[in-house]
């Protein structure tokens, strides 16, 4: 399915950012150059019945370990301190030393016996929802390349993101809030790189979200008596259409006239969305929301729930900071169970809730970072960038709990069984939201483009 890519607007009129989010005008321009059909569904879509309606996207930026978290390795154990015992691919970034033991336990959880790491006692509780996949891999071995590839599914170039090709072929389910929003407390490496657009209709990129008290600029009514500020709204319309009359066929116009109306419905509704205040205590206490040290990534998961729960179709969020939350290039017992206390409470607060409120099954929850850890020692207290075989999870969104997909060699250095390439992951994640990945396409510089590329299959033994 192609679809022409629209003329492109003029420079004055390319996205204004304004406090970490969208300002009133800047929303207009955003929402007019989607037309119409962005607020909508794609002809033909979905391929197929759907058996999730969003997606929540837990980014762990940095590369989580996976030998210390969700894929235990007790060969580690019995030969630490010796050389890995075959060569090493040459993609290398630094030359890391002898095997280096987990230094924490992993035990059985749930009726699905899971076996999960100490630090994660939350996650281990819930773990009859997961699905853990333990052959995920991927092509970069730096951060850059690596994220960009898990968020938008190229290494270099500019492309459209996971959550852009989502809302472009099924719009959104909430007329009044944004398809597609990121929430990242702190400035992430890449910046929007990472939730562009592309060449999509900008309507499709990401809207940024610092603070959810203060969510997007300009939210607030500037006219406090409504029927005033929908008395000049009603004007201006009037006046556009005349405008419009002499200009038959101008989509672009008629989606800018749109556009103030969708900016008028989003100060009536947004503000509602953000206020977590409006939660009881006792949900707040499930985040974590009401002490350190996951108070911050606690707000986030609680905020993501609001978000789906009034129809939003992608959420993703970073923890923070970005450039070293995950990377434990050293340091690696003193840092990885801080990491892990910061997010293992929010998370099994957000699927604990999603399922007391019948979303789960509808919600696609997806953890992970862009790649794993080196079972090898970088220094004496640390690892090195591992994308050639690591963990990733995903829950609910008929997706099958309780299970592990894949495996990796006795050290978990290579995914030996069942591999998962990241393209494999979005073409899973496109036909659980009821699209065929290689359906999906938009026409663009003479060609057609396409979210996993020449590349992706669909992984069918994680769909319940």
């Amino acid at each position: 399915m192609s679809t022409d890519a629209p003329r492109p607007l003029p420079r004055r009129e390319a996205l204004a950012r304004v406090g970490g989010g969208f300002g009133l005008l800047a929303l207009g321009d955003l929402l007019a150059r989607g037309t119409a059909r962005a607020a909508g569904v794609l002809p033909g879509l979905p391929h197929h019945p759907p058996r999730a309606k969003r997606v929540i996207f837990l980014y762990m930026p940095g590369g989580p370990s996976h030998v210390d978290l969700l894929d235990p390795k007790p060969r580690l154990a019995v030969d630490a301190g010796t050389p890995l015992p075959f060569d090493k691919p040459r993609l290398e970034r630094t030359k890391t030393g002898n095997l280096l033991p987990s230094p924490w336990s992993f035990a059985r959880h749930g009726a699905s016996g899971i076996e999960v790491s100490e630090l994660l006692p939350g996650l281990a509780s819930r773990i009859d929802d997961v699905c853990v996949i333990r052959s995920m891999v991927a092509d970069n071995i730096n951060h850059t390349g690596a994220a960009l590839q898990l968020c938008t599914g190229e290494q270099a170039f500019s492309r459209p993101s996971l959550g852009s090709w989502l809302t472009y072929g099924l719009g959104s389910e909430n007329d009044n809030l944004p398809g597609f929003i990121v929430v990242s407390p702190s400035p992430v490496f890449q910046g929007a790189q990472l939730w562009s657009s592309s060449f999509l209709p900008s309507v499709h990129q990401g809207t940024l979200v610092r603070d959810p008290a203060v969510p997007i600029a300009d939210l607030g009514a500037p006219d406090a008596d409504r029927r005033r500020q929908r008395a000049k709204l009603d004007t201006l319309a009037r006046l556009n259409r005349l405008h419009a009359a002499d200009r038959p066929g101008a989509a672009d116009l008629e989606a800018r006239i749109a556009s103030f109306e969708t900016a008028y419905r989003m100060q009536a509704e947004a503000p509602e969305a953000f206020d977590l205040a409006a939660e009881t205590a006792a949900t707040h206490r499930l985040y974590g929301t009401d002490e350190e040290p996951t108070r911050l990534f606690g707000r986030q998961c609680l905020l993501a729930r609001r978000l789906v729960e009034r129809g939003v179709r992608f959420v993703q969020l970073f923890t923070a900071p970005f450039n070293n939350f995950w990377d434990q290039h050293g340091g690696l017992k003193r840092d990885l169970p801080d990491r892990c206390r910061a997010v293992d409470r929010p998370i099994a607060g957000l699927l604990a809730d999603l399922r007391a409120r019948g979303l789960l099954d509808e919600t696609l929850v997806v953890w992970g970072g862009e790649f794993g850890r080196t079972p090898t020692a970088e220094g004496a207290d640390g690892r090195e960038h591992h994308p050639f075989g690591f963990t990733m999870w995903m829950a609910g969104g008929g997706v099958r709990g309780g299970m592990v997909h894949g495996a990796t060699d006795d050290f978990g250095w290579h995914a030996v069984e069942d591999r998962v390439h990241i393209h494999d992951l979005h073409a899973t994640i496109l036909w659980l939201l009821g699209i065929d990945h290689e359906r999906l396409t938009f026409r663009h510089g003479g060609r057609d483009y396409r979210l996993t590329d020449v590349h992706g299959t669909v992984v069918r033994g994680v769909i319940a």
